[in-house]
């Protein structure tokens, strides 16, 4: 794909938990990703689980272990619980595709899996990191929660904001965006809206994908 170099060109999205395939064009399509985790953390969104097939093939929750936390937490200050190792990989056991995780302790998507001595969001990031290397995407992210933006600020001019603090000349958003942004907001503030069309792929974990078709690019159009 090729850029106009004069652009600079954002994208703003939760950090999701191994998300599907569709979910990396942000990456692709922008300059830089701002991993938005200065809001309220969504306790049913794909934030800290995600879908995978169990043994009857089956969608079905991995869940990250999160410890509890007050419902207005935001997504930033979440933590892991205690014995969050432990639970993961009980969790996990219920999902056939990823014993050879559990089995072999040199498989590197098996040791990014167990590994929670971080933040979520550390943890979540370095998943999207990492698949984006798998993809031959460029992985540049800043976590909203390091931006000076006014706490005040809700929906599209949280967004606006965000654009203007890091200089932005273009906004892409997934499709969903259709129903959230003003066209005329955002070309007031001199700033283009691109919004994706819809993506024909796979609704499963890109985590599944990974280890059922793992060859470097191959999910670049599944």
């Amino acid at each position: 794909m090729t850029k106009n170099p004069t652009l600079k060109t954002i994208a703003v999205m939760q950090p999701y938990f191994v998300p599907y395939r569709g979910y990396f064009r942000l990456f692709e399509e922008a300059d830089l990703v701002v991993l938005y985790d200065c809001v309220q953390f969504p306790r049913r969104s794909f934030v800290h689980r995600n879908r995978l097939p169990d043994a009857k093939g089956k969608p079905a929750w991995l869940t990250l272990p999160l410890a509890k936390a007050p419902r207005e937490a935001l997504i930033c200050d979440l933590e892991f619980a205690a014995d969050a190792e432990a639970s993961l990989r009980h969790r996990a056991r219920r999902f056939p595709d990823l014993q050879p995780l559990l089995e072999d302790e040199q498989n590197p998507f098996g040791q990014l899996l167990f590994d929670l001595s971080g933040t979520p969001v550390e943890y979540i990031a370095g998943w999207l990191e990492a698949c984006c290397g798998v993809l031959d995407i460029p992985f540049q992210a800043v976590r909203s929660s390091t931006l000076r933006l006014a706490p005040d600020l809700k929906g599209q001019d949280r967004i606006l904001a965000i654009c203007r603090e890091l200089g932005a000349t273009r906004y892409v958003n997934a499709p969903g965006g259709r129903e959230l942004y003003n066209v005329d907001a955002f070309q007031e503030a001199g700033i283009e809206l691109k919004i994706l069309d819809e993506f024909d792929c796979s609704n499963w974990s890109v985590l599944y994908q990974l280890i059922t078709k793992p060859l470097k690019g191959r999910l670049l159009n599944d």
